[in-house]
């Protein structure tokens, strides 16, 4: 059985913060497209049929966020390729007595 990395979110900014980004139908689903594997923006952009330019704003924003993180390659003809990857698997909010929780669950690396 994994054992998977688990964060409570305390801080309210914080939390506000990763309830308006899952709140955006781009991000989540460009979080979608790189939970398991390392892609390109314009990879992701193809796979998800979102505009290149809306798919580099929602990845600034997600790593803003140190919601996914940055690698990068030199391709064959010598050009830099930047691969973004989820760092978070999954996230739980639930909400009860005025109070939200939110928890992540993050990815393997």
């Amino acid at each position: 059985m994994q054992v998977l990395n688990q964060l409570k979110i305390e801080e309210p900014e914080r939390k506000e913060c990763f309830l308006e980004i899952l709140s955006d139908k781009y991000c989540r689903s460009i979080l979608e497209a790189i939970m398991d594997t390392p892609k390109s923006a314009i990879e992701v952009s193809r796979e998800k049929i979102i505009p290149l330019s809306t798919v580099y704003r929602r990845i600034q924003q997600l790593h803003d966020s140190k919601m996914i993180r940055t690698s990068g390659v030199i391709t064959e003809e010598g050009k830099r390729l930047f691969l973004y990857k989820s760092k978070i698997k999954e996230v739980n909010t639930s909400f009860h007595d005025g109070k939200i929780d939110v928890d992540v669950v993050f990815n393997k690396i």
